[in-house]
């Protein structure tokens, strides 16, 4: 538990630091950072041991992050050029280790493709959010309230009232009454961002229903990306995916449900109260 929060005590402070007071390529730098290290991270996890696999695949993770940085500037994206000659790599690979004690399973192609393009995509919708004009540095921070917010309450509510399993075979300490927490800590972070946003720069980011529903669903998409990485954990018998933060594990670890809810708040900010 000191590990814990000695990492929260030094990680809080520099994730402020980056999201709302440096330029732009900061966060890009951290975002991609963190897309290349818990690509290999999941590679690493289910014993994607193809060393031009895992490392077409970690680089594909960087050049989506980048992607998504660069759009926001040309105005165009690349994406599907970048996809497409991800999966030409992929099965390139795959056809010349063929037959050799070098061959790739087809699980293990599929791993990398999630590793070294759905994955970043998801996660870099962070950047996205932190992207955009005037609002990012704060929205960037919507998942995030969401996220842990939902987490904190979840673990409090478990650990207090915690009787009925909600996924026994995914997490055997996760339960109903805590999901039923964090429902309600992801509508107090998203409460708590609404009020930040309005008394430091004035602006109504949505009405007081449209944050209750975006805590709600923010939570519920949270609590599933958590249990959907311990799905893969528990499938590949690792308890954490990395060691880089103390008490946490690895970057997979700590931002699971950050990776699942920052498109789910992106898509609903961009789509239905930015429009």
């Amino acid at each position: 538990m000191f590990q814990r929060v000695m990492v929260a005590v030094v990680g809080i402070p520099f994730l402020l630091l980056v999201l709302l007071w440096m330029p732009d390529w900061a966060p890009a730098i951290l975002v991609t950072a963190m897309c290349a290290l818990g690509a290999h991270e999941l590679l690493h996890a289910v014993g994607v041991n193809n060393r031009p696999l895992r490392w077409t695949s970690v680089l594909a993770a960087v050049l989506v992050s980048a992607e998504i940085y660069a759009t926001a500037w040309l105005d165009r994206s690349f994406l599907p050029l970048l996809a497409l000659v991800f999966v030409f790599a992929l099965f390139g690979l795959a056809i010349g280790n063929y037959g050799k004690p070098t061959a790739i399973p087809f699980g293990h192609l599929t791993m990398a493709l999630f590793a070294g393009l759905v994955f970043p995509s998801m996660l870099g919708c962070l950047l996205r959010l932190r992207l955009v004009y005037e609002l990012g540095p704060a929205l960037a921070f919507v998942p995030l309230c969401i996220s842990f917010g939902s987490d904190t309450f979840a673990l409090f509510a478990g650990m207090l009232f915690g009787k009925h399993k909600l996924a026994p075979h995914v997490s055997p300490k996760k339960t109903v009454e805590g999901g039923i927490g964090g429902l309600v800590g992801g509508v107090f972070g998203m409460a708590l961002m609404w009020a930040i946003i309005h008394w430091t720069i004035g602006y109504d980011l949505c009405t007081w229903w449209e944050a209750v529903i975006l805590g709600v669903v923010g939570s519920a998409i949270s609590q599933m990306g958590d249990l959907s990485f311990s799905v893969i954990k528990r499938e590949f018998g690792v308890k954490d995916y990395g060691k880089l933060l103390p008490g946490h594990g690895g970057i997979l670890d700590r931002f699971d449900s950050v990776t699942f809810v920052s498109p789910c708040i992106w898509l609903l900010l961009t789509m239905w109260i930015l429009r």
